[in-house]
């Protein structure tokens, strides 16, 4: 025994060494620890794993059903534009509620897409090819709808609602369309309506617009669009993976009206306005003037240049941009050959139509002379049959004729502007030609006071700016380059044109609505107004109440011409003597009428190119107001080709005078007029 305790250690293990860290050993204990963690982790993946095989194999048809009919997409709900109406309260413009097809093309098939567009095509009338290029456009948007077709006939909207699954992708929406009450009355002010296009969407005043959305593009619609449109509303409305709606539209944000406008235009003048265009354009056709096919009627308060009436001839209906839009009608509008064929009724010749003025211009001429000095009120001057220049060598220059060849009288200004004497302006136009050159253009400088050869500021547009010929225009437009031929000769500033000019004929054009801004200043003691169509904006107040106006026109927006009011007085008393002496140029018209009218004719010579070729017509105006000792309206009308402003343009005048004071004229006789 004492032996075997003697044994030395096994060899199997070496001695410890103190400078090495004993290894951990896995004791019975940490054993039980790890098994019971591993058991553990085994049962929580198993748990996850047969989750996860019940969610895709066993209910996943299920879940899929679910998800798929349960997508929520967010709807812009239209807000119904303003209504727009006349100073009275009477309603020109207001909104119908009205079906439109819309196409989401993000909904759209990837597979028969186009089969499904060219049979949707078929029923709502409208070209495939449209359809696909207006997808095409909103490329860069999927999620926006498109709007095929506005005002669907309800036949079409039952049609696609009972196929509803064969269409994928589209669906019917409740929509505003425009109503304008009178049709094409007063069109050109109006305006209309159209969607939103490409680059006015990148315009930052439209940032707030989408595709799709509608504006104002012509007229007070345009002007005042952010008025009229309104906010639009959210909706969320819950459609199956086709697209198709799965329930009611549940709106979170409701759209806002538009504010109602309020123009300055009175219903009633403006359709005897337009009457009496009509009815003046068939007289003059009747007086021989054949071409004779388009004219403007202005019609506006002198002190504060609201606007009661303007007229335009030919004009067009807004209503074509509604709804079913049928290209041919459209085509005068958009189309420049269809538009000359339609003798442009899109234009506004009130505002921007440009013609010489003819007589209606020489009160300018008479109210620049009398501040110049170049006349005087009562001094006589020959009133002949024709005016000859002469060089200094003593050869005749050039003769410029008297519209009345057998006058040959001396007259003093009042009666040369009733007469209208020709040759007494010329006088007085190369009396202004023979100013020394210190003295600049004063005829000019005037007319450019009085308004001329700029725009008036009208709320709507476009307007033009007409032109008021100087001797730096002439030397800028003729040049080498634009008339190679004679422009030595042409860009020189004769005496002709100075004795032109006093009469508004040759180079001088102006717009209906200028002259009659000039008669407004005539009238109300020489302050030059700003011609305006909106008198109010306003919203509409609850049941029962009055609309709170939210903006108004400035009143008093005008600004002094600095002419001398015994100037005018004397002006004034011409163009009174004109429509009441024997000798007046319009007598025959307004000699009976129960309300002391004053005012010019004026028979101006233009160059237009008819049958194909370019020859003289007379543009036929008359321009004035009333009554003479208290002018509440200024009328200025004109008729394109007419003839002599006393035949064809004084009666459409009185027309309107007519129906703003509810009299009539006792008789009217022919007249003798320019």
């Amino acid at each position: 025994m004492a032996s075997r305790s003697r044994r030395s250690p096994s060899r199997r293990f070496l001695p410890p060494d103190p400078r090495v860290e004993e290894p951990y050993r896995l004791t019975p204990r940490i054993a039980l620890r790890v098994g019971v963690l591993g058991m553990v982790a085994l049962a929580a993946f198993a748990v996850l794993f047969l989750r996860l095989w019940a969610l895709q194999v066993l209910s996943g048809p299920k879940y899929l059903r679910a998800a798929q009919s349960n997508q929520l997409r967010t709807v812009r709900v239209p807000a119904p534009r303003g209504p727009i109406l006349d100073r009275t309260g009477k309603v020109l413009v207001t909104n119908v509620a009205g079906n439109a097809v819309q196409i989401w093309p993000h909904d759209l098939p990837r597979r028969g897409r186009y089969a499904e567009l060219k049979r949707l095509s078929e029923i709502v009338h409208v070209p495939v090819e449209s359809i696909v290029r207006q997808i095409a456009e909103r490329a860069d948007d999927p999620l926006t709808p498109v709007t095929v077709k506005h005002s669907v006939h309800p036949d079409q909207v039952m049609y696609l609602s009972e196929h509803q699954a064969e269409f994928p992708g589209v669906e019917i929406a409740q929509s505003y369309l425009r109503r304008y009450r009178y049709q094409s009355l007063a069109a050109h002010l109006l305006g209309y309506v159209t969607e939103v296009s490409k680059d006015q969407l990148e315009q930052r005043s439209l940032a707030d617009l989408r595709p799709g959305d509608e504006i104002g593009q012509a007229g007070v619609e345009a002007t005042y669009d952010g008025y009229l449109r309104g906010t639009p509303g959210l909706a969320k409305l819950r459609v199956d993976s086709l697209g198709r709606p799965q329930s009611d539209l549940v709106l979170s944000q409701q759209p806002e009206a538009g504010y109602r406008l309020r123009l300055t235009i009175d219903l009633q003048l403006q359709q005897a306005a337009e009457r009496a265009l009509r009815l003046g354009i068939r007289a003059a056709q009747g007086e021989g003037a054949w071409a004779a096919n388009a004219g403007a009627v202005i019609a506006m308060d002198p002190n504060d240049g609201a606007v009661l009436a303007m007229a335009s001839w030919p004009k067009y209906k807004p209503s074509v941009y509604v709804g079913r839009i049928d290209p041919k009608k459209l085509a005068p509008l958009v189309d420049n050959a269809a538009a000359e064929a339609k003798n442009f009724p899109a234009q506004n010749r009130a505002i921007d139509g440009t013609y010489p003025p003819g007589s209606t211009f020489k009160p300018v001429t008479a109210l620049a002379a009398l501040q110049e000095h170049v006349i005087t009120p009562y001094g006589s001057l020959p009133c002949t049959g024709s005016y000859t220049v002469y060089r200094p060598d003593g050869s005749v220059a050039q003769t410029f004729k008297n519209w009345d060849t057998g006058v040959n009288q001396p007259m003093a200004l009042p009666t040369a502007l009733a007469a209208s004497c020709d040759t007494y302006f010329y006088d007085v136009g190369y009396s202004f030609y023979k100013l020394p050159p210190d003295r600049g253009h004063p005829l000019q400088e005037w007319a450019t006071r009085l308004g001329f050869g700029s725009r008036t500021g009208i709320d709507i547009g476009p307007e033009a700016a007409g032109l008021l010929p100087t001797p730096e225009w002439r030397l800028r437009t003729f040049t080498r380059e634009t008339d190679p031929k004679h422009w030595q000769e042409d860009r020189l500033w004769k005496p002709g044109d100075s004795i032109q000019l006093a009469i508004g004929q040759k180079d001088l054009l102006v717009t209906p609505l200028q002259m009659a801004r000039l008669y407004s200043l005539i009238a109300n003691g020489g302050r030059l107004v700003t011609p305006h169509l909106l008198l109010a904006v306003e919203q509409a107040g609850s049941t029962g109440s009055r609309p709170r106006v939210l903006r108004s026109y400035a009143q008093g927006s005008s600004r002094p011409s600095g002419v001398d009011p015994y100037a005018l007085s004397v002006v004034r008393q011409g163009l009174l003597d004109a429509t009441h002496q024997s000798y007046g140029t319009s007598v025959g018209v307004f000699g009976n009428f129960p309300v002391s009218i004053a005012g010019k004719t004026g028979t101006a010579e233009k160059v237009r190119d008819l049958d194909g070729y370019p020859r003289p017509f007379d543009q036929a105006w008359w321009c004035g107001y009333g009554p003479s000792d208290d002018p509440k309206l200024v009328v200025c009308a004109l008729i394109e080709n007419g003839g002599h402003g006393g035949t064809a343009a004084a009666p459409v005048a009185l027309r309107v005078f007519e129906k703003y004071f509810g009299r009539r004229a006792s008789s009217t006789s022919p007249v003798s007029s320019d």
